[in-house]
């Protein structure tokens, strides 16, 4: 972690494309296309989580060099109580066990785990529900409601802006049939949408990070996105209640389908593709949004067989949950945050520790 660098805490709600559960069935959440659906009062990042009973069930976030987005810390929120046992955390190839159980409800968000010793490099996390295990007090729920990834803009001293590229952008290079959605909850109060295979979006930029936003619903399907020369990522649209094909489980307000970072200065392609298959799944773009910082740096990426700094065991993942401090908590580290004007990525990024005080 360089203290003196522009960083920023990316926050990953339970929705989010960037995320993949290895079986969506095993999870339950919230529908926010329902009527009785109200996050105004709700504890829950956005009104959603993802949680289970079912011991095994586990999600990842692939933060790697794939889609060139490393960083140094993270931070996993969930929820904690008598029916909760216990889960895994691994980090590459490293992972330890922790308890959610406690006598009572904790209250949230609620700190599952964290590190802020990672080396900058390619890593991947997986949270796994272990359950109860015998002689263990508690139960076998399990709940995830969002993560922050600490991710560096910009050297020290430099300065960054955002740029938001709204779905009817002229810089936007559209290929194939595309339609317009509108609505409150959008970004810029619409969105682009297909179900033709093959048809694309794309943006030729100047950034360190870029970030895509989009809706998910039950009626849509995979896609790719393709970062320069990087490999081809493939990420799911489907919503994140799962369930069979159709115009079901919507959530309209923007979720994360795409985030690089580390970008050297010049020009930069993004593509995202749409994969339509034989169900003709939509894909629905909201919009982009770049960071521009005055002067640009590109940290080279770790090699270390451990994901953290200063250990070549697995002693990096030893802290506990209760003992792991948060973002802004931390006299010991700086998280500076940099100021936003678009509200979605006041929603999407670093800001999230001031709107989710209750």
């Amino acid at each position: 972690m360089d203290p003196s660098a522009v960083n920023t805490n990316v926050t990953v709600d339970d929705f989010d494309s960037v995320l993949s559960y290895a079986d969506q069935s095993v999870w339950e959440t919230p529908d926010p296309s329902s009527p009785s659906f109200n996050d105004t009062n709700s504890p829950w990042l956005m009104g959603t989580y993802h949680k289970t009973e079912i011991v095994g069930a586990e999600l990842s976030f692939n933060f790697t060099v794939t889609h060139r987005c490393s960083g140094p810390a993270i931070y996993v929120y969930g929820h904690a109580g008598p029916s909760y046992g216990s889960y895994s955390v691994q980090i590459d190839s490293f992972s330890a066990n922790f308890s959610a159980y406690t006598p009572n409800n904790a209250s949230t968000p609620h700190l599952l785990y964290g590190a802020n010793n990672l080396t900058y490099g390619s890593h991947n996390l997986v949270l796994r529900n272990l359950g109860t295990n015998k002689g263990e007090t508690g139960g076998n729920t399990f709940l995830f409601d969002y993560l922050q990834a600490t991710i560096q803009v910009a050297p020290a001293g430099a300065s960054v802006s955002n740029v938001t590229y709204e779905e009817d952008n002229k810089a936007l290079t559209y290929t194939g049939v595309w339609g317009n959605n509108t609505g409150p909850v959008f970004s810029g109060g619409g969105t682009a949408y297909t179900n033709a295979e093959g048809a694309s979006v794309s943006l030729t930029f100047n950034g360190s990070a870029i970030y895509i936003f989009g809706d998910k619903k039950n009626d849509h399907g995979l896609y790719t996105v393709a970062l320069d020369d990087s490999p081809l990522a493939t990420y799911s649209g489907i919503s994140g209640c799962g369930g069979a094909f159709g115009q079901t489980c919507e959530q309209q307000k923007p979720t994360l389908q795409f985030l690089a970072s580390n970008l050297g200065d010049g020009e930069h392609k993004v593509v995202v593709t749409n994969l339509a298959g034989v169900n003709a799944s939509f894909l629905d773009i909201d919009s982009f949004v770049v960071t521009v910082p005055s002067n640009y740096i590109v940290r080279p990426l770790s090699n270390d067989s451990s994901p953290f700094v200063g250990s070549s065991s697995s002693s990096g993942m030893s802290a506990s949950p209760s003992g792991t401090s948060a973002p802004g908590n931390n006299s010991n580290s700086a998280y500076p945050l940099f100021a936003v004007s678009n509200p979605v990525l006041l929603l999407a990024l670093a800001l999230c520790w001031f709107i989710r005080r209750w």
